[in-house]
């Protein structure tokens, strides 16, 4: 080191500059030190990058890219699931607010029918109508429904969403009540959601929605057997619009009409059954008379049962099929002017109202009404009050099946066929019939049990108590084919007497057996079916009397089924047809679209008018002269093609069973369910 610095001295003055050589020259030799400067940092990044070689920095660069498109994916990815978990938040918080609220069980609207003109098809199997599915399990009428439109990944989320949000709810329900089982004889029922009736506490007024269904099929086409009911629908239609039109009833043979209550029955009661069958031209015809020149403000008495089955029932069922507002404003006003018929002392309402002075009053030689009357009125008023939110109506016929539930004179289940409107207590006791003036009753205590929902277990238990005491009491079997039929009591004396009336009745305990009653229910309808069928087989016109007596005891020579003069015309009723129906719809068995198909062929050859329309017939044994009584009754169109029509399609989602609730006459309304 001293010899460094004399070598130093020797060569001159010393250098000054070693300080700035060194600053000068950091950046050009590459020391220095690091001070964490922005452009030191810059300027040192730069130079690795351009020290890389041209591929390494082609891969550094593709790996950027690559990360960069997989953020943008994950990004949208996550966005989505945030959003479904928000909705999700918000439906739990909807969901908990709207359990109490009833909604149909399907969407109020059913789009324009399929057009009768359409091209014809090949029968398909039918697939039989099972059970209800899990209520988030949706499926509607496909032939009557618009096409759903395709649905994008966001939409399926929430739907899976919203399904999640149901089953939770379902179980917190299910753990939250304890659910009433009711055993009656082997059937063990369990109500589906909760035991408690519905609420008496109407809801706002719900608008009809659009259609959206989970499953969608293509529409079943129009096979021959239904074509050729949609021509005899258009032959009787074509006798009513030329000679009867805006009246009550056609008479066919004398090209003139009679009036009942004069609001157009025939053609209200066939306004559902034109959009059932696709008849557009004619429906559309028929809803400019209602909308121009239907006006109930008349001074007319009109029977209380018969103006709710036929004219309130049918608007509101073509208000549910069509969307039309049209209806549901007629029915609000004709609902409305039948409300005085309870202003009684009992709350049993009048057979008979004026509609047009408010007023009502018994026949004019009883203060009775007919059983059947006064308890087959509460699908339609019922369904009224939830429509407009007015719990009026259904108040009133809700009260009257709480009162009759408590009357005594009933035995084992079976009422009497009177009830006074003052006392509110059973008349005439000890007659018991499933026939006329009491046929209906039983009818609607399994329908309206149906219709709400499967809560209101009074309706089931004296349902179930009724058909028990049917079968103590009223079955017997003929001879010589051991027939099973429904036979009537009076004081303790059996009859072998049975109305073409009762043959409801097979159709009905297939339709309780289809919501989970009795098994024996379904058997006791496949004989009983059996049993109507051969009310028309073993007559000469191949069509049934009113009424029929069967033979006890084996007779040489003799069938089953007697007829007597009084007896043997034929009104064109629907009940046979009506069972025939349901059988089909729940076992898929041939035989009964073959019975159905005989009845309307029968129908076409003796009763057929060739100027247009259909008359009943007085006598069912001469064929050569079956006597027409030169009148066709409103529930031919409104009824009897219409289940020849249902019982002919292989498509089980045209009025599909678990969504429709059918009244006494054959006009759907939708069955409740909770939201």
């Amino acid at each position: 080191m001293y010899s460094g610095a004399a070598a130093a001295a020797a060569a001159g003055p010393p250098r000054r500059d070693f300080i700035s050589v060194t600053v000068g020259s950091e950046e050009a030799v590459g020391v220095g030190s690091y001070n964490n400067s922005k452009a030191w940092r810059r300027r040192s990044c730069w130079r690795k990058w351009k020290q890389l070689s041209r591929l390494q920095r082609s891969v550094i660069l593709f790996l950027f890219a690559f990360l960069a498109v997989c953020g943008v994916i994950s990004y949208t990815s996550m966005g989505e699931v945030w959003k479904s978990i928000t909705n999700k938040s918000l439906d739990d918080q909807r969901t908990e607010q709207e359990i109490p609220r009833l909604k149909l069980a399907n969407p109020a609207v059913l789009p324009a029918p399929q057009n009768a003109d359409a091209s014809r098809g090949v029968y398909r199997e039918l697939s039989l109508q099972k059970p209800p599915k899990p209520p988030h399990v949706r499926r509607g009428p496909s032939n009557l429904q618009i096409k759903a439109p395709r649905r994008d990944t966001r939409l399926k989320i929430q739907q899976d969403t919203m399904r999640t949000v149901e089953e939770l709810v379902e179980a917190d329900k299910v753990e939250k009540t304890e659910k009433t089982i009711i055993s009656w004889r082997g059937a063990v029922i369990e109500p589906d959601q909760s035991t408690e009736p519905p609420s008496s506490k109407i809801m706002e007024p719900e608008k009809p929605s659009s259609v959206e269904a989970e499953v969608q099929k293509e529409p079943v086409p129009i096979n021959e057997r239904q074509l050729a009911v949609i021509e005899a629908f258009r032959h009787a239609w074509k006798g009513y619009k030329d000679f009867a039109w805006g009246h009550d009833e056609l008479k066919p043979l004398s090209k003139s009409y009679s009036e009942w209550f004069g609001l157009g029955l025939t053609l209200i009661d066939a306004l559902d059954t034109m959009w059932i069958l696709g008849l557009k031209e004619e429906f559309e015809e028929a809803r400019k008379w209602v909308a121009n020149d239907l006006v109930f403000d008349k001074n007319v008495d009109v029977n209380l049962f018969e103006s709710t089955i036929r004219i309130l029932g049918g608007l509101l069922s073509t208000y549910h099929l069509s969307g039309d507002s049209l209806f549901l404003e007629k029915a609000k006003d004709i609902g409305n002017r039948l409300m005085p018929a309870f202003k009684t002392p009992s709350k049993i309402p009048y057979s008979d109202v004026n509609i047009g002075r408010g007023t009502a009053h018994p026949p004019r030689w009883t203060s009775d009404s007919t059983v059947a009357e006064v308890t087959s009125i509460q699908l339609e008023f019922r369904e009224l009050s939830r429509l407009t939110g007015d719990e009026k109506f259904q108040k009133a016929v809700d009260e009257v099946m709480k009162h009759v539930h408590t009357l005594s004179g009933k035995n084992d289940g079976l009422v009497p066929m009177f009830i006074n409107t003052n006392s509110g207590q059973f008349t005439h006791l000890g007659v018991y019939t499933l026939g006329a003036r009491a046929d209906s009753y039983y009818e609607y205590l399994l329908k309206q049990w149906i219709q709400g929902g499967k809560k209101e277990n009074e309706l089931l238990e004296d349902y179930m108590r009724a058909i028990e005491g049917v079968k103590k009491h009223l079955l017997q079997r003929s001879e010589p084919k051991k027939l099973t039929f429904v036979g009537e009591l009076a004081h303790g004396h059996f009859s072998a007497k049975m109305d073409h009336l009762v043959c409801f009745l097979p159709g009905t305990l297939a339709l309780g057996a289809h919501n989970g009653l009795a098994a024996d229910h379904m058997k006791l309808a496949e004989t009983l079916i059996e049993t109507c069928y051969q009310m028309y087989a073993q007559v000469e016109t191949g069509l049934s009397p009113e009424i029929v007596h069967f033979n006890l005891h084996a007779q040489k020579g003799h069938k089953d089924v007697e007829i007597k003069p009084a007896d043997r015309h034929n009104l064109l009723r629907p009940e046979t047809v009506e069972s025939l129906f349901y059988m089909y719809r729940f076992t898929g068995d041939k035989k009964y679209q073959d019975w159905g198909w005989e009845i309307l062929q029968n129908f076409n050859r003796y009763t057929r008018v060739p100027t247009g329309g259909y008359t009943s017939i007085n006598n069912v044994q001469n064929p050569s002269n079956p006597e027409p009584r030169d009148k066709m009754e409103s529930f031919f169109l409104g009824e009897t093609l219409k289940y020849m029509f249902l019982l002919f399609s292989d498509d089980i989602d045209l009025i599909n069973l678990d969504k429709y609730v059918f009244n006494t006459e054959a006009h759907p309304l939708p069955i409740w369910v909770p939201a």
